[in-house]
């Protein structure tokens, strides 16, 4: 009534291969308040369009002449984008959402990442300069990409210069511009998941620290160096992997295990209560957990092979992911690198209502992505 308006809202919306999951915040008093929030468990096929060329976004949406079996591709992929652009809407709804301009994620599997390294130049020539040495390493023609690239801090006294890369095919851009569209949002910006990540899990910290998300399909790593995303790593192993493990040990149905799972995780690490011993437990998700462990050697390697990063080493190592509070994960990892390891507090940077904690709690390491592309134009 006295002509404030109305407080400005700021949408994220990650859509992942087990689910969708959107958060909408609201500052008030210039700290980012919880206003509504949404998640599904409905399995995604994002990065399996993405992933292989007969059926990735750049063919599915080419408008050339149609044979057969192209116009068949053609009708599912505007079905598959009616299918997302649905679930969107009912998500928004369910959640009531207000905002009409969303931030949302970029999975790992459609981004090209790079850190390369280049005399140092003039401003207005960098731009130049960074297309020509990055074009013989993409994938595609630079001209169906959308290229972005910043410089990394480096000495003063150095003669050449660090620039991180991130570029996404434009029928990516025209893929999810389409689906938000007919969901009746205006897409504001497309973001790295590990960039979202980094926002919400680590805030202004500039300390060298590994991210470990362990989604349902894939696990992703990211080395994490003042602030910034720079090694990207991904293997084909997750939750999906540990419900298959469990089902065949419980002899139960597929529906079921992802309930037993969650009550497992709760009431395992009890003490002597427990259904399993924490090396039982350990030994019968290793066909999980060595991937994990082998691949996080493997990210250290490429990140201390850097140049510049020699003598590195991350000060802590971060889970998020729904398969994050896997009993004594953490603690394994941590014994095993001597690194500090723990599961990341998605919901650290934001306030909610206290009544909210234990439900919020329970969800926090899937929400961290939308947690982090909400955050973008609040922090």
């Amino acid at each position: 009534m006295f002509g404030f308006g109305k407080p400005k809202s700021y949408l994220g919306i990650d859509i992942g291969s087990g689910g969708m999951k959107l958060v909408e915040l609201r500052l008030e008093k210039k700290r980012p308040v919880l206003f509504t929030y949404g998640l599904t468990s409905t399995k995604q096929d994002i990065h399996r369009i993405q992933a292989h060329k007969d059926q990735n976004v750049a063919s599915l949406l080419q408008r050339e002449e149609k044979t057969e079996n192209a116009a068949a591709v053609e009708q599912f992929t505007e079905a598959q984008i009616a299918s997302y652009s649905d679930t969107v809407k009912s998500l928004c709804k369910a959640a009531r959402v207000t905002s009409k301009n969303a931030v949302v994620s970029l999975p790992v599997s459609s981004v090209f990442h790079a850190v390369v390294t280049l005399p140092i130049v003039k401003k207005e020539e960098l731009d130049h300069i960074v297309k020509a040495e990055v074009k013989k390493l993409l994938p595609m023609p630079l001209e169906e990409m959308a290229l972005d690239f910043q410089v990394l801090n480096g000495s003063s006294e150095s003669k050449s210069q660090r620039v991180l890369v991130n570029a996404v095919s434009n029928k990516i851009i025209e893929f999810y511009s389409k689906v938000f569209s007919r969901a009746g949002l205006t897409l504001d910006a497309l973001e790295p998941e590990s960039t979202a990540l980094t926002r919400c899990l680590m805030g202004k910290d500039q300390a060298v620290a590994m991210i470990i998300d362990i989604g349902s399909e894939r696990t992703n790593f990211f080395i994490i160096d003042q602030g910034v995303p720079i090694t990207h790593q991904t293997i084909e192993s997750g939750g999906d992997k540990i419900d298959k493990i469990l089902q065949n040990i419980l002899g139960i149905e597929a529906d079921l295990v992802e309930r037993v799972k969650y009550d497992l995780f709760d009431y395992l690490p009890t003490g002597n209560n427990a259904v399993l011993s924490e090396q039982k437990w350990l030994d019968t998700l290793m066909p999980v957990i060595d991937p994990i462990l082998k691949e996080i050697d493997v990210s250290l390697e490429m990140y201390l092979r850097q140049s510049g990063n020699e003598g590195k080493r991350p000060e802590k190592i971060i889970l998020t992911g729904g398969m994050s509070l896997m009993p004594f994960l953490a603690k394994y990892i941590e014994n095993n690198f001597r690194i500090k390891c723990y599961v990341g507090d998605a919901w650290a940077r934001v306030v909610y209502q206290d009544g909210l904690k234990p439900l919020l709690r329970q969800i926090a390491p899937r929400m961290s992505v939308a947690i982090g592309l909400a955050l973008r134009s609040v922090v």
